[in-house]
């Protein structure tokens, strides 16, 4: 039995459909407060709670493993990364005290930062978080340890692919006809293709010798932004205009993001710290580890990739071209 906590989100979704499909007993953590999609067929829901505690206990009953996925990647105050990220984790792995259950931790590439001088970088790479996010992500990473030494962590970097609500404002304004650059020239990043994650999310609970161990999980071939945009607009058959915009104006554009989020209430993708992140050259991770102890590779080039995510907005209903 595999227990997932955030299984009602973007990665979450795609994994429990992998389990469900596979014939693979699971059961997900939900909020009774919430209102979940519908879980596929097989899961088992687990009304409990991470931030008191509630019925996860009772949610880890016979498991053999917990993906633990359930996190804040976005937040009105600082204390909200702290309490969704660290706290919540915190109460899952005690409540697994004594227990002989596989914690595969889901982290991120945040939480260590970017590369200093364009080589990716490894696992042991002391961390320099750039972010509120990345560093209560780093500071659940301490906690872990702490208490489940055995644990699995995996650090994706950017994920995509249908369902996904972050890249897909960036296909948005390509499918509209603008794209927006930070200038300076290019910025490496890696990423995941959805589908790809899952494989190493589950090969991360199935492997042995991965007890203790950290890995990133990416593709092993970085791409730039200008790549990204580039193929997507060849994919919807347009041809975007690139409007590159200073730095400093991009900072006034996050901080006019945190005063409408503060508004709203409602957190957004973009702040300032997210610039700060976007500024950086090199968001790139070696994934030869992954390759040689678990082993796993993503095996879903970029182009291809987003061909399969622009096809199902497309299908949804997200976007039009």
């Amino acid at each position: 039995m595999i227990l997932v906590t955030g299984g009602t989100g973007f990665i979450g979704s795609h994994l429990l459909e992998r389990l469900s499909a596979s014939g693979v007993p699971a059961r997900c953590l939900l909020r009774r407060r919430k209102s979940p999609r519908p879980l596929p067929p097989g899961v088992e829901p687990a009304y409990g709670d991470l931030a008191s505690g509630q019925g996860v206990e009772d949610a880890l009953r016979s498991a053999d493993a917990v993906i633990h996925l359930a996190g804040v990647t976005k937040a009105l105050t600082v204390a909200d990364f702290y309490s969704g990220n660290v706290l919540a984790t915190g109460i899952l792995v005690r409540a697994m005290a004594g227990r002989a259950i596989r914690l595969v931790h889901v982290s991120s590439l945040a939480a260590i930062g970017p590369s200093r001088d364009g080589t990716p970088i490894g696992e042991d790479e002391p961390p320099h978080p750039l972010t509120d996010y990345g560093k209560s992500k780093l500071e659940a990473e301490a906690l872990v340890r702490e208490l489940a030494p055995e644990a699995v962590i995996v650090r994706p970097p950017v994920v995509y692919g249908p369902r996904d609500t972050d890249v897909f404002q960036l296909l948005k304004s390509i499918s509209q006809g603008l794209v927006i650059e930070i200038s300076g020239g290019d910025r490496w990043f890696s990423a995941i293709y959805v589908d790809d994650l899952v494989d190493g999310l589950l090969a991360a609970a199935q492997c042995p010798a991965a007890a203790g161990r950290a890995y990133f999980l990416a593709n092993p071939k970085p791409s730039t932004w200008g790549e990204l945009s580039s193929a997507a607009a060849r994919i919807m058959g347009c041809r975007p205009r690139v409007l590159r915009v200073p730095i400093g104006a991009a900072k006034a554009v996050g901080f006019s993001a945190e005063m409408w989020s503060r508004i709203t209430r409602k957190p957004g993708i973009v702040s300032r710290q997210k610039i700060r992140e976007a500024q950086c050259r090199w968001w790139t991770c070696d994934t030869r580890r992954a390759a040689a102890e678990l082993p796993f590779q993503a095996k879903t080039p970029l182009e291809a990739g987003l061909a399969l995510t622009l096809a199902w907005y497309k299908e949804a209903g997200w976007l039009k071209w």
